[in-house]
């Protein structure tokens, strides 16, 4: 025998699903029962329709209900009644949203999964439909309509609400399951595929065997996509799946956790696969994440995985141009940078003997804010810089306005995140000499009037040297009151939250 479901598709009767029914009238009612009087009640149901080839689901509601009152349970037959009354209601809002796609198996599916997760009122899919029913027009897409119904979840999220974050993820997902035209049989044939075509690293196939690949492929685990919030998979969509050369992606989000511990496991010589699995549950279960370059590069053709990166940046035009260079490369393969600029003379310094023909470091710093934007890392977000200079530096001044809104725009750079190096010797001065002076000196004047370097010092070899240079007249300063210092970098605080601080 044959039951017709509301979609008019068949399935096969099953007794323990009136059962299952009868059973949730009882305890909602709070009404005593037992395994033999939920048989009893069922079987009553089952000979009345079991000489009939088919029946639908609501001629079995029906019987179930007189069979409930005739056997005297009338508050459980109108708990039951009422129960159909609102599930029936909830299929109409369900269809309303429905109806207006050409494809609905997976987004019926995702419906029911909200319906059953997220009971609660303000969950209600009548809120959703209407939200979205505000954005609808004639003749759209299944594309254009899926993407309006993500938006109407995310529009709804709220601290009261917040959980619509998670069911605009499930919406999210199944745009994205659309998007995916590649179908292999498995996920060995997968990555050999994106392998010959560049897209992912030969070293993985080099590493596994066919074996070891199908046995990860076990591993995965579909149902965790629903940890997802909307922010979190929208993220790993844009930033960290691997995408064809036309910009689509070519792995889902479980593919890349594995792809990863895949990577992760690799140099293991005892129970590798076991590490594939524990790093895989570690991921896809969100109990440890991964920086930007381990989430973008791993199992990929350049498998670079450094996150930061640090260089001095030298005193002369080739060296200030061999460390944008180095800076440039580092950021096209995902990494940020720390550059160093104390090194580099400051404004008014000398150049081969004429004076003030040097034009400091802030010129040299906005090629690096423009190099960290023209140069993103792989497409997946802007390139990072940290651009350090020492508080006794000239051109410190200047620096600790380089992200402010007020001044000379031709003196800023928003992009790169200022540092300022302090050694002990400011900070005693700041505490018990706060209405003193503070010396600021070009580097490069140092090194050739007094023979040393003053930023390779550090603790008391430093103030020693630092208090030399104050005191010899052949050594030009620039004098700021500590105070005023001290200003400028909390203005600074306050308003970017830079500068970034090294002690």
């Amino acid at each position: 025998m044959y039951i017709i479901k509301r979609n008019n598709k068949q399935e096969e009767y099953q007794i323990q699903k009136i059962i299952n029914a009868i059973q949730k009238a009882f305890e909602s009612c709070k009404v005593e029962y037992n395994d033999d009087l939920l048989y009893s009640i069922a079987k009553d149901v089952e000979n009345t329709i079991k000489h009939q080839e088919s029946t639908t689901v609501e001629q079995i509601q029906d019987l179930v209900e007189e069979a409930l009152m005739k056997e005297g349970f009338y508050s459980v037959a109108k708990s039951y009644i009422l129960y159909r009354e609102t599930r029936s209601k909830q299929r109409k809002i369900k269809n309303s949203i429905l109806s207006k796609f050409k494809e609905t198996d997976d987004l019926e599916k995702t419906l029911n999964e909200i319906e059953k997760e997220f009971s609660q009122d303000e969950y209600n899919l009548d809120i959703l439909n209407k939200k979205f029913s505000s954005f609808v027009k004639e003749n759209q897409t299944d594309d254009e309509l899926i993407y309006l119904l993500i938006k109407a979840a995310v529009e709804l999220i709220s601290n009261e609400a917040p959980n619509w974050e998670f069911i605009g993820a499930r919406l999210l997902m199944i745009e994205f399951n659309r998007s995916l035209n590649l179908k292999f049989d498995n996920l060995y044939e997968k990555i050999k595929y994106l392998t010959d075509k560049g897209l992912y690293g030969k070293y993985i196939l080099e590493n596994y065997s066919t074996e070891e690949i199908l046995e990860a492929s076990t591993f995965i685990d579909e149902t965790r996509n629903n940890l997802f919030n909307y922010s979190g998979l929208d993220l790993v969509i844009r930033r960290y799946l691997i995408v064809d050369y036309d910009n689509k992606p070519v792995e889902t989000p479980q593919e890349m956790y594995l792809g990863i511990a895949l990577h992760l496991a690799m140099q293991e010589k005892n129970n590798r696969m076991l590490y594939v699995k524990e790093f895989y549950d570690m991921l896809s279960t969100f109990k440890v994440t991964m920086a930007t370059p381990t989430l973008a590069n791993s199992r990929k053709p350049i498998h670079q995985l450094s996150s930061c990166f640090i260089d001095t940046v030298p005193d002369s035009l080739d060296g200030i141009y061999r460390s944008l260079d180095n800076f440039a490369k580092v950021s096209k393969l995902g990494g940020g940078m720390g550059l160093y600029f104390g090194k580099v003379r400051a404004k008014g310094g000398s150049i081969r003997g004429f004076k003030n023909a040097a034009g400091g470091v802030i010129r040299w710093i906005r090629l690096v804010n423009d190099t960290a934007v023209a140069v993103d890392q792989l497409g997946v977000r802007s390139g990072a810089a940290a651009v350090y200079l020492d508080v006794w530096h000239k051109d410190l001044p200047e620096f600790l306005q380089i992200r402010t809104n007020n001044g000379d725009d031709r003196l800023k750079a928003h992009d790169i995140f200022p540092a300022v190096c302090y050694p002990d010797y400011f900070w005693e001065e700041v505490k018990t000499n706060l209405e003193g002076n503070w010396y600021l000196f070009d580097p490069h004047e140092i090194k050739t009037i007094k023979g040393y370097y003053l930023e390779d010092s550090y603790g008391d070899s430093w103030k020693e040297k630092y208090l030399d240079c104050v005191n010899d007249r052949r050594i030009s300063k620039r004098i700021i009151p500590i105070k005023e210092i001290v200003r400028l970098i909390i203005k600074s605080a306050v308003e970017t939250g830079t500068p970034f601080t090294f002690n």
